[in-house]
């Protein structure tokens, strides 16, 4: 949860240094992370693996934190599904006194989504008034080669281009927590349409991703359209790294 701001363990650390040496070759526009500490020291292991990302920033967003568990933080797992039984609810539905509902996860989500919308609009604005020049020099394919194109089907990668273009608007990092992930990736698919793998069962979709695992998103807004984005999933919870 939010409550007990705890750093990232030895092996939470050989994770992202594995998710960093994974992601080393992809350069990235733009860094966010949740302002939790386990993020940040994860955000930072990952950006400082990365060959292009000396002079990134990375931005710290309070609206990427974990759901908020109320009473249950701190406490074992076993706990929180025990409340929820005497309740008569069951996880991941069930809210603790003192803890965050999935719909105001979900909204945290939906207002973070589109704040990146908006900063995807405004870039490709602002490189329109002084010319894509700025944008596709120095850039070569292989920086935006992601290495877990290997992971899904031609169809799935033609839809996006893959990444795969040699000029992007945005390509953005974000790294956030397995419940709150969740939740974001129930909004894209209930309320926005996304395209998945075709190979992606039910299972695969509502369980909480591995620790620094990995989903790739393409985004497309048609003419700087904020109310339709096009969302493709390339990747879910990518764990090839681990």
């Amino acid at each position: 949860g939010q409550g007990v701001d705890e750093p990232l363990s030895a092996t939470g650390f050989r994770q992202a240094d594995a998710a960093g040496l994974f992601l080393s070759n992809v350069k990235f526009t733009h860094v966010f992370s949740s302002d939790l500490l386990r993020a940040k020291q994860t955000a930072a292991t990952i950006l400082g693996k990365n060959k292009f990302g000396k002079d990134l920033e990375i931005k710290y967003d309070a609206r990427l934190r974990e759901r908020k568990y109320g009473v249950a933080e701190g406490r074992p797992l076993t706990d929180l599904k025990n409340m929820a039984k005497a309740a008569g609810e069951q996880c991941p539905s069930f809210t603790p006194s003192g803890g965050e509902t999935l719909d105001e996860v979900r909204e945290r989500a939906r207002d973070f989504f589109e704040f990146l919308c908006q900063l995807a609009v405004e870039l490709e604005q602002k490189e329109q008034e002084h010319g894509v020049a700025s944008r596709s020099s120095g850039t070569t394919e292989e920086q935006f080669a992601f290495p877990w194109t290997n992971h899904c089907s031609e169809a799935e990668l033609s839809s996006g281009n893959g990444g795969a273009s040699k000029i992007l608007d945005a390509n953005i990092l974000v790294v956030s927590h397995g419940a709150y992930m969740r939740n974001w990736i129930g909004y894209f698919v209930s309320d926005l349409n996304c395209t998945l793998p075709t190979n992606l069962t039910k299972s695969q979709l509502s369980s909480v991703s591995p620790n620094t695992g990995v989903s790739h998103f393409i985004v497309k807004l048609e003419n700087g359209n904020l109310l339709k984005p096009e969302i493709t999933c390339v990747c879910l919870n990518q764990d090839s790294h681990l």
